[in-house]
C-alpha cells in the first residue's frame, strides 16, 4: 500500500470517527417538546369539545397514536387502526370507519 493511499484511508476514518462522536449526543437528548398546536388541540379535547377518531387518518396526516409511533404525522399507512385524528365531539360516528377506542 502506498504512504499516499494509507494516509488517506486514515485521516477518512479519523473524520468518520470524529463525526460518529459528535453526533451521538444530539442522538441521546430527549425528545422535542410537542408543537403548541398539538398542545392546543389536546386541550381543547380535555375540555369535551374534540374526541379522538381512530381508523380515519391519511398517511402522515394523524394527531398522535396509541403505541404505534411517537405522535403526530408518523402514521405509515391511512386508516390505521391505531393512530388518530382529533375531531369536534360527535363528528367520528359519522365517518366509515372511524372508531372512537383503538383496535
Amino acid at each position: 500500500m502506498s504512504k499516499h493511499l494509507l494516509a488517506a484511508s486514515t485521516l477518512t476514518s479519523a473524520l468518520g470517527l470524529a463525526l460518529a462522536i459528535t453526533a451521538a449526543p444530539a442522538q441521546a437528548q430527549p425528545a422535542k417538546e410537542m408543537p403548541q398546536i398539538v398542545k392546543d388541540n389536546m386541550a381543547k379535547m380535555e375540555k369535551g369539545k374534540l374526541e379522538k377518531c381512530y381508523g380515519i387518518n391519511a398517511v402522515a396526516k394523524n394527531d398522535c397514536a396509541e403505541g404505534a409511533h411517537s405522535c403526530a404525522g408518523q402514521a405509515t399507512q391511512a386508516r390505521d387502526t391505531k393512530s388518530f385524528v382529533l375531531l369536534p365531539a360527535g363528528d367520528c360516528g359519522k365517518i366509515q370507519g372511524g372508531k372512537l377506542k383503538a383496535a
